[in-house]
C-alpha cells in the first residue's frame, strides 16, 4: 500500500494526533515515515538569502524532530526527519517529491471558513499543489493552538 509517508510536524500538541495515526499505519503497510517541520519565521525565511546562522527557534524545532524521530524509531518504525524553511505548504509539497513519499499524512485542527482566512490552511495548500495522496486526521475539538 504505502512506502514512505511524509509527516508534517507543528511543534505544538496537534501532532500527538497526527504520530498515533501514522505509526499504526506505517506498521500495517511497512512503511517508513519521514517527520518535516517547516520552521517560517523571519530568520528561517532569510537564512539562505541573508547567510544567516540557525535561531534558537530554529534549534528547538530540529530537537523536537529529533525527540520525535527517535520515538518513532524506538516503537520499530523506520523514521528520519527534515527541518525545511520558508512557505510551509511548498516545502511540504518539495519534501515529499524529494523523499520520494507516496502519503502525505497531515493533522487538520477543522476551522471553518473564517477560521482559514485568519490562520491560513497549509493542509489546503498542499492538497492543491500535489497530486500524492493526501490524508487529514482532524484533531480534537478543543484548539491546541491558542
Amino acid at each position: 500500500m504505502y512506502r514512505r509517508i511524509l509527516v508534517p510536524l507543528e511543534n505544538t500538541p496537534t501532532d500527538a494526533h497526527i504520530v498515533t495515526h501514522v505509526r499504526d499505519l506505517a506498521r500495517h503497510c511497512g512503511a517508513s515515515v519521514v517527520f518535516i517541520h517547516v520552521a517560517d519565521g523571519w530568520a528561517a525565511r532569510n537564512i539562505n538569502h541573508l547567510k544567516l546562522r540557525e535561531s534558537e527557534e530554529m534549534r528547538l524545532d530540529r530537537e523536537y524532530l529529533e525527540r520525535a524521530t527517535a520515538s518513532m524509531t524506538k516503537d520499530g518504525v523506520p523514521c528520519e526527519c527534515v527541518l525545511a524553511t520558508g512557505d510551509p505548504s511548498k516545502e511540504i509539497v518539495e519534501a515529499a517529491l524529494r523523499e520520494q513519499c507516496d502519503l502525505i499524512a497531515m493533522a487538520t485542527h477543522g476551522h471553518k471558513l473564517i477560521g482559514d482566512m485568519v490562520y491560513g490552511s497549509v493542509a489546503n495548500g498542499v492538497r492543491h499543489a500535489t497530486s500524492i495522496p493526501v490524508l487529514l486526521v482532524r484533531a480534537s475539538a478543543q484548539r491546541t493552538d491558542a
